[in-house]
């Protein structure tokens, strides 16, 4: 039971004796005391004076003075106005520490047999292009919202559907077939995915060429783009992919092989993986035929030209179609095939889309249309809605090739990390291949901290230079912090000082060390919240606040060299509980921290 549930039994058991009537506990409204006053936890009195029929503060002072000499949790209060500010003992956060320290999964719920079983699909890539820096959102955001579930005892499925089909794969495939001249990772030195991305590239350099020499001679703008010889070759090459010609079957085979080498490197480098990959060339076609059956049943309807619609007027949505009139698929009709397959596989009560907001209608149709199929586990679709990234100068483009690929933002980032830990000085002593593999972490750490601290649902501007800053809320300061916590650690070993016994109650605990207990006692429903909530930003910034607490303590008082060896004892476990709630909370943003830095 945690502070805020022991305290609202307390008040409920305190206004029963004062007043003799048992309140319902939806009406005890417990909230963090606001910084500008003394206190930990404050009750708002007002819902509670139909039942005292006394003043706010009589309410206030009342209640307070029953739990402070009849709780072993509340040290004093004072009463402002409708608002009763709790102080909570020295000896509970004492009792906390105590019980508490050790624990190397402090804040998690163990695994359950009976836990909820939740599907995530998070990375969503093309095989056309190079994981960029939107994918790098996608990708951090999907990996930390499956560590945070399974820190909260959810069992979790890690899945990718890779869009290995459709007109903009051809795209690449055309390319290469009249500009290629036989390359191949190999031969060309560069990765599988950003040679085939190059080839998408110059597809996109030659259409608009031929776009304007239509235009030139006089054909409009829209008509050009339809007719445009470049692109009605895409589209045959397309029709020829689906009827299974046997040579383009082949080449998007040998290219497809050449993303997939390449989005692995890129995937290990970051640090996320899968439980199941699945690929659109063959959920659309379990798609395509549960879209049919349902033409079948009324569910649907086929317009004059064959193609086959969904209507949803009458849902506040609009019609939309699900087979073009030359048969072919569209995105919807790929989700539908996939959500089945992924049922049949795993039977999930829960399936989560991590993909960005300009997919927010797609998603509500996506569910609208399963549950008129009438799949009973279509209300378990959660579609985690995400902004967009963008760099300081503005938008990304694929087809210009104006992208950041993540590949290389990851090495910039490493390097900008090893040019300012020089400059700085912070990673002296260390031999070069630690040195190495600090600048790695820090420059990884930075990158994912940098995203993961903006709640999912905000458009960002990602500004490599300022989220690798040594100073503020970013990864490299956290980092420091750890290593700092665990260098002290290490001289007290080095000087024969142990830790660890269990401190007394009598200790006298400092309003700042009583602070980071508060922040630290916070640290399993912080976890919980961020699972309910599905925000990594939750986690971010709240390692970030226990950092900033512990600084400024760690600037104002003696750890080591303190000469009272209970209280140094107390703040060696503070100290140590202070790092494994940071290494447990980074590793939930899927952040490595350094022993050194």
């Amino acid at each position: 039971m945690n502070l805020n549930e022991l305290l609202t039994d307390a008040v409920a058991g305190a206004i029963n004796t004062l007043y003799g009537m048992r309140p319902s506990l939806d009406i005890i409204q417990l909230q963090k005391t606001r910084k500008d006053f003394e206190g930990n936890i404050t009750l708002v009195t007002f819902p509670l004076l139909r039942i005292s029929k006394k003043s706010p503060e009589e309410t206030g002072a009342n209640i307070g003075g029953y739990l402070k000499e009849n709780t072993g949790i509340v040290s004093g209060f004072n009463c402002v106005k409708g608002f009763l500010n709790l102080i909570v003992s020295d000896a509970y956060y004492i009792n906390f520490i105590n019980n508490s320290f050790g624990n190397n999964f402090y804040g998690f719920k163990p695994p359950d047999t009976g836990a909820e079983k939740i599907m995530v699909e998070y990375s969503s890539p093309n095989t056309n292009k190079p994981l960029h820096l939107g994918h790098i959102r996608n990708n951090l955001l999907g990996n930390s919202l499956c560590r945070i579930l399974e820190a909260n005892g959810k069992h979790v499925i890690k899945t990718n559907i890779v869009n290995d089909r459709g007109i903009h794969i051809c795209k690449s495939m055309l390319a290469w077939q009249k500009w290629g001249n036989g390359q191949t990772p190999e031969s060309s030195g560069k990765k599988g995915d950003h040679l085939v991305g190059d080839f998408y590239v110059k597809f996109d350099l030659e259409y608009k060429k031929q776009i304007s020499e239509l235009v030139a001679g006089g054909m409009q703008e829209e008509a050009a783009g339809r007719e445009a010889p470049i692109m009605k070759e895409a589209q045959e090459m397309l029709r020829k992919w689906e009827s299974r010609d046997s040579q383009v079957l082949e080449l998007w085979e040998m290219m497809n092989q050449w993303v997939y080498s390449g989005f692995d490197v890129t995937y290990k480098r970051l640090g996320v993986g899968f439980d199941k990959i699945y690929y659109e060339s063959d959920t659309y076609i379990i798609g395509r035929d549960t879209v049919l059956e349902g033409l079948k049943k009324g569910v649907f309807y086929q317009r004059p030209d064959s193609s086959v619609w969904v209507d949803l007027t009458k849902d506040g949505l609009d019609e939309k179609i699900l087979l073009r009139s030359d048969g072919t698929s569209v995105y919807m009709t790929q989700d539908i095939g996939t959500a089945q397959i992924r049922q049949t596989d795993f039977s999930p009560d829960k399936m989560v889309y991590v993909v960005g907001n300009e997919q927010n209608y797609h998603f509500k149709v996506l569910a609208l249309i399963l549950d008129k199929l009438g799949y009973s586990w279509a209300k378990g679709l959660y579609h985690m809605s995400y902004g967009m990234v963008e760099l300081p100068e503005g938008k990304m483009k694929s087809r210009e090739g104006t992208v950041v690929d993540a590949d290389d933002l990851m090495d910039d980032m490493i390097d900008t990390a090893k040019a300012m830990a020089d400059e700085l000085g912070k990673l002296e002593g260390l031999t070069g291949l630690e040195k190495e593999d600090t600048y790695r972490i820090i420059g990884l750490g930075a990158l994912k901290y940098f995203i993961l601290k903006v709640d999912p649902v905000k458009n960002m501007v990602f500004d490599p230079r300022e989220s690798i800053d040594f100073n503020g809320n970013t990864g490299p300061f956290i980092q420091y912090t750890y290593a700092r916590i665990r260098s002290v650690l290490r001289k007290a070993s080095d000087a024969g000082i142990m830790f660890g016994e269990k401190i007394p109650e009598r200790i006298n605990i400092g309003n700042k060390e009583k602070s980071i207990l508060a922040i630290l006692y916070d640290f399993p429903s912080v976890v919980a919240e961020a699972g309910n909530n599905f925000s990594p930003a939750l986690i971010a910034n709240y390692i970030y606040d226990l950092v900033k607490e512990y600084n400024q303590f760690y600037h104002d008082f003696s750890i080591i060299k303190e000469s009272d060896g209970n209280l140094r004892n107390f703040r060696l476990m503070l100290s140590d509980m202070v790092g494994t709630v940071i290494k447990n909370g980074m590793g939930l943003l899927g952040i490595e921290v350094p022993e050194r830095m």
